[in-house]
């Protein structure tokens, strides 16, 4: 779906969500460094968001896979921790190896594998599936899931709902998922819960936008399994030795998924202000009006 959103709207619609969102009431100091590589001295483990990180959309940002060879040099373990749910980890392994980067499948951990551990833990269901149908549905066949399209009966006829991907969603859906849901309400998880993610063009709307659509629509009760939640988090430290949160650094362009969800989760933050959701507007001014301050600001990693 296209959209007509700007970075300006899309940070005042995280913030009037901010309710939904963990709480987190310290401050970091939000100090502004000229290169990356500066301040990472105190961090053993480095989370990197991927979008408006390391790339927009399939170009990866220049530098960014050297930014990553630098600090293996320097003895520090990175990580891809992304609400990237929309397509199979070996499609992800692959984009990431075809865009510079030397990543291993442990090293990334995306919303999609922390939705697939959270509904491995549900009842056996009939799943119905937000995501493009044209796309590779992958490891989520498994879950005994149908891709949601234009039947209406099949939107009544599941047991629950997996909101994955929105690439292809359309303005009538919405409306039978919002419908199916006010009729009878049932479990909805969602993989990716940002509104938005930059693009080559522009930002396009995710599946965390028609999540909270959902929600005003209907008041049902919807899980998020990606940032700032502590889903995918857990996850990412599952695969680590254990490592002090003051040691983890989560590097990332959106206030309320990727340093919120740092913080929450007691890690150190640094906002990439150059490629992602901010670009274009004032990063002091977003910080203050949100209430979320990073402990570091970087153009680019």
């Amino acid at each position: 779906m296209s959209t007509a959103i700007d970075p300006a709207q899309a940070l005042a619609e995280y913030q009037r969500l901010r309710p939904r969102l963990p709480a987190h009431q310290g401050r970091g100091k939000a100090t502004p460094a000229a290169r990356f590589l500066d301040i990472v001295a105190p961090y053993d483990l480095i989370l990197f968001d991927a979008y408006g990180v390391l790339n927009v959309g399939e170009t990866a940002i220049d530098g960014a896979a050297q930014t990553i060879a630098a600090l293996r040099g320097m003895g520090k373990r990175v990580m891809v921790v992304s609400n990237s749910a929309a397509y199979p980890k070996a499609h992800m392994m692959m984009r990431y190896a075809r865009l510079g980067f030397d990543f291993t499948p442990d090293e990334v951990v995306t919303s999609r594998e922390a939705l697939l551990a959270r509904v491995a833990n549900e009842p056996a269901r009939h799943w119905g599936v937000m995501l493009n149908p044209d796309k590779d549905i992958g490891e989520i066949a498994e879950l005994g899931a149908t891709v949601l399209a234009d039947d209406p009966a099949l939107y009544d006829a599941v047991e629950g709902f997996l909101l994955v991907g929105a690439d292809g969603w359309t303005e009538a859906r919405q409306a039978l998922l919002e419908a199916s849901l006010t009729r009878h309400p049932r479990p909805v998880f969602v993989g990716n819960p940002d509104l938005v993610a930059p693009r080559e063009d522009g930002l396009s709307l995710e599946p965390g936008w028609f999540a909270h659509r959902l929600i005003d629509a209907t008041g049902v009760p919807v899980h998020f399994c990606g940032k700032p939640f502590p889903d995918i988090f857990d996850l990412a430290l599952a695969r680590r030795d254990p490592t002090a949160p003051e040691r983890v650094l989560m590097v990332g362009d959106t206030l309320h998924t990727d340093i919120l969800g740092g913080a929450q989760a007691g890690f150190a933050t640094a906002l990439v202000s150059g490629h992602g959701s901010l670009l274009g507007l004032d990063v002091a001014d977003a910080i203050a009006s949100s209430g979320i301050a990073p402990d570091h600001i970087v153009a680019q990693i």
